[in-house]
């Protein structure tokens, strides 16, 4: 059977691209760079996209687009054996254990599209909100209620197929988040005191640049393209074949980063303009920042925009992580699409809802854990740690050292016309500079140093 393809360049790029932009961008690239220095980390960040970030994803674009098959299908068919399929099953459950954290946390950003629509910020002081926050997430249905909205969401896109419903739809999501952010990013500058915020976000202070700094930048850029979980395999995939792979990958990352620090310029004159630590942490987009709204002169505006862009930027990466669940089970176990979709999105619903339960208290200050972390907690850990990093350490070990380097050039110099100079760049990087990196990132990430 023929295996479906993005029916144009600009809907293939607008997919992957909106795989890779997500809540890591939205809401983890901003509180990062705040606890990091500002201009600092971001100038670290973009040297480590280029060193990692671009070598990593050009490496699972090439395997998808050569296997043409899910992460397990397509080693198989590369090598003719299930030896290295432990990369593809990596990435299926990494996938599987990401959704069950991350519909939880997309579900809350629909609850805030919700509040914001409500005016529900409005005059409401940090505790209030806060307050209401926690309320919010310990109850027992009302964010189960909004998981259960954001997976059919993702659901009803996937039902209708690659080109008429990955594609289809983000030819509409991708350019309406970049919309969205470019508004905010204007309305901004016009904020009392956002110079301040500016100054931070672009102080490049060199001396900020700490062992600290540049393990967060390296772990931020892996995980902020959405690689080590099969997501860009699969669309790698569905590329059609003659797409210029290597400049794909450089748009993508090119878009992805452009995403943060654009969220960035949103975020950092909105906390200095009504005195907010910017180092606030993970709480900074739920509750610092409807704290900041409350006290904004038009903030009932910027706070529906701000949450309908964190809702979008998640839509687009659930999207391409169920899919990973829904091609892999389809193909693996001979079933029918829409039957796998079917049952991988009750099977998540079940998932879901342990992670979000397992947030609640059962008593006073004690709640549901195992191993002091909630399943929350350890979903997040597991795949982040682990699961995520070593997968796209074996992906390049794979390429770059069992795979033959004579195979790999035909595919991306002389079918995809990458050119021999930046193949030479990516070959050395693939099996040297990148491995390397991201090994680092995964013995700091295990707690080794």
């Amino acid at each position: 059977m023929k295996r479906s393809t993005f029916g144009s360049k600009f809907g293939m790029l607008a997919a992957a691209v909106g795989s890779a932009v997500g809540l890591g961008n939205i809401w983890k690239f901003p509180y990062l760079a705040g606890e990091n220095g500002g201009g600092a980390f971001i100038i670290v960040y973009l040297l480590c996209v280029l060193f990692l970030g671009v070598p990593a994803l050009l490496s699972e674009l090439s395997l998808g687009y050569i296997g043409r098959s899910n992460g397990i299908g397509a080693l198989r068919n590369i090598t003719g054996n299930n030896r290295w399929g432990i990369i593809g099953i990596l990435g299926f459950l990494g996938s599987f254990i990401i959704l069950g954290f991350y519909f939880v946390v997309a579900g809350w950003s629909l609850e805030f599209v919700y509040q914001s629509v409500m005016g529900e910020f409005v005059g409401q002081s940090g505790e209030v909100i806060t307050q209401n926050f926690d309320t919010f997430r310990f109850d027992t249905w009302r964010p189960y209620l909004w998981i259960v909205a954001f997976i059919v969401l993702t659901a009803g896109v996937l039902y209708a197929g690659v080109e008429k419903g990955i594609e289809k739809w983000s030819k509409v999501l991708m350019p309406m988040l970049f919309a969205i952010v470019v508004y905010l990013c204007v309305y901004s500058i016009f904020l009392p005191n956002s110079s301040a915020g500016y100054k931070f976000y672009f102080d490049f202070d060199f001396s900020k640049i700490t062992a600290d700094v540049i393990i967060a930048a390296l772990g931020q850029a892996f995980f902020s393209l959405s690689l080590g979980m099969g997501a860009m395999m699969i669309y790698g995939s569905y590329i059609e074949k003659g797409t210029n792979l290597a400049k794909t990958s450089i748009q993508i990352a090119s878009l992805d980063t452009l995403v943060a620090i654009l969220a960035g310029l949103v975020v950092f004159p909105a906390v200095f303009s009504y005195g907010i630590d910017p180092a606030a942490g993970p709480q900074l987009v739920f509750i610092t920042l409807p704290t900041v709204f409350a006290q904004m002169t038009g903030g009932y505006f910027f706070s529906l925009f701000f949450f309908l862009l964190v809702a979008v930027a998640a839509l687009t990466s659930t999207i391409s992580i169920l899919e990973v669940q829904i091609a892999t089970v389809a193909e693996e176990f001979k079933m029918n699409r829409k039957l796998s979709l079917v049952l991988m999105s009750v099977v998540m619903l079940v998932v879901c809802s342990m992670c979000s339960y397992s947030l609640i208290p059962i008593e006073e200050g004690n709640e549901l854990t195992l191993f002091g972390k909630s399943m929350f907690d350890i979903c997040d850990i597991l795949t982040s740690y682990i699961i995520l990093p070593l997968g796209g350490l074996l992906i390049m070990l794979f390429l770059g050292w069992f795979y033959k380097k004579e195979d790999l050039h035909y595919i991306l110099v002389v079918e995809t016309k990458c050119s021999e100079g930046l193949f030479k760049i990516y070959y050395f990087f693939l099996r040297f500079i990148a491995p390397l990196l991201l090994l680092v990132v995964f013995l700091q990430q295990l707690g080794v140093f």
